[in-house]
């Protein structure tokens, strides 16, 4: 959905010393340490703060990139170009590799997983609504749409589907007016961003939308998308592929010209997940992708590979080739799978509520209370024991044959076999 805005310069290939290479993986490989960042930048590459949030340990409020290797490990792809990346443990919240993992950057519509993981409890997925013109106003210049229409009726299932599978802007702008309009649901995406200790996140959109202060880092949203998948809605909506989306009503000939209501096919925007263009990801089950000029590419994904389950988020690579962020995202879930039980986790996925932020991590015992963390320690806090103020958002539900790890009071349900669609476990086999 692009803007006017203009992305960060794309940084131009450099050649790289063979030597300085080869150096650079020996180092990586020899030692845990600070590592060098993993891509060449020109000098007009945007700089990542010398400081930043510290949530979920100290090394990830490091610039550059993070990761302590055992031996036998493997070194870290070479030439990655995002501005951000980060390789979580989805059950655990080990972080096994991390780059610039609190820069606040632009998200584009990687936000969305807050959105969802915010409004789709609220609102019953066989409810249908009739679309009024208003639903629809204030959407940005060029956004992406699914082609909801104004003065028809959908339910909400379909909406969702508009919003994860073509990130339909239309489908979540009535949703929100669904949820009491754009301001309330702005309102309680950041109390919920902030309920997740996802304080490097300001929301001004609740679609991602290209606008002045609205940011999200790879930290956080890994948090969204690792929330959201506790649910099984949510699982179902980022892990489909291809569905069939009303469209509008037309005289059915067959039937003495009585009107009928097409549909139209639609298909999922996550190449990982579709294959299109790009090699479809073994075992990949969702999560989100985004783009506009600002934000440039974004995609947080998740996969499973046995009993492993991986979460990786990468923001605006540089590299100016066509589907790079799809390309290194494999690239990281490729390493991750190889190294997760040769690394030494260099931070945490933080638990929800004020506890999350004084948990340890894994790496340094210091889960870290970031630079924010002492502004919105309190203000992240709702009644309620969990720290939700929904007296039960946080219960684990449809849990079949999984494993409860219960966080800090809060119940995450958290499988050992995450029950992911049939149709991931069968293209997992492939």
């Amino acid at each position: 959905m692009p803007t006017s805005s203009r992305a960060p310069k794309r940084r131009t290939a450099a050649p790289l010393a063979a030597s300085a290479a080869l150096l650079l993986a020996a180092l990586l490989s020899a030692a845990p340490a600070h590592a060098a960042p993993t891509a060449d930048r020109d000098d007009d590459t945007p700089k990542p703060p010398a400081k930043m949030s510290d949530v979920g340990g100290k090394r990830l409020g490091r610039p550059g990139t993070q990761v302590s290797l055992k031996g036998g490990a493997p070194a870290l792809p070479k030439r990655l170009s995002g501005l951000s990346w980060m390789v979580a443990d989805a059950e655990s919240g080990d972080v096994l590799a991390a780059h610039n993992a609190h820069w606040e950057l632009p998200p584009a519509s990687t936000l969305k997983m807050l959105f969802a993981d915010t409004v789709l409890p609220k609102i019953p997925k066989d409810r249908e609504h009739k679309v009024a013109p208003s639903d629809l106003a204030g959407m940005g210049a060029g956004s992406s749409l699914v082609g909801v229409k104004e003065n028809l009726t959908y339910s909400v299932h379909d909406l969702w589907l508009g919003v994860f599978l073509r990130s339909g802007n239309d489908a979540v702008h009535v949703l929100s007016a669904m949820n009491g309009g754009k301001a309330k649901t702005v309102e309680e995406m950041q109390a919920h961003a902030e309920q997740l200790n996802a304080l490097d996140t300001h929301v001004v959109t609740p679609d991602g939308y290209d606008e002045k202060g609205q940011v999200s880092s790879a930290y956080d949203l890994t948090l969204f998308a690792r929330s959201g998948l506790q649910k099984a809605d949510f699982r179902e909506y980022c892990s489909t592929a291809t569905a069939q989306f009303p469209g509008e009503y037309k005289k059915d000939k067959k039937n003495k010209g009585k009107k009928k209501r097409e549909s139209f096919a639609i298909q999922n925007t996550n190449r990982l997940l579709t294959g299109f263009n790009v090699p479809q990801y073994k075992g990949i089950a969702g999560v989100k992708n985004g783009y506009t000029t600002h934000a440039g590419s974004t995609f947080t994904g998740v996969a499973q590979h046995g009993d492993r389950v991986l979460l990786v988020t990468v923001m605006n690579p540089q590299k100016e080739e066509a589907n790079e962020v799809y390309k290194e995202t494999a690239t990281l879930f490729d390493w991750g799978f190889k190294a997760a039980d040769k690394v030494e986790p260099v931070g945490s996925l933080v638990r929800p509520g004020p506890k999350g932020l004084t948990s340890g991590s894994a790496s340094d015992g210091a889960g870290g209370s970031g630079k924010k963390a002492g502004d919105h320690a309190q203000a992240a806090v709702s009644p309620g024991d969990d720290g939700s103020g929904s007296g039960g958002m946080w219960t684990a539900v449809g849990v079949t044959g999984g494993s409860l790890v219960l966080l800090g009071g809060v119940a995450y349900a958290v499988h050992r076999r995450w029950p992911l669609p049939e149709l991931v476990r069968r293209r997992s086999r492939g």
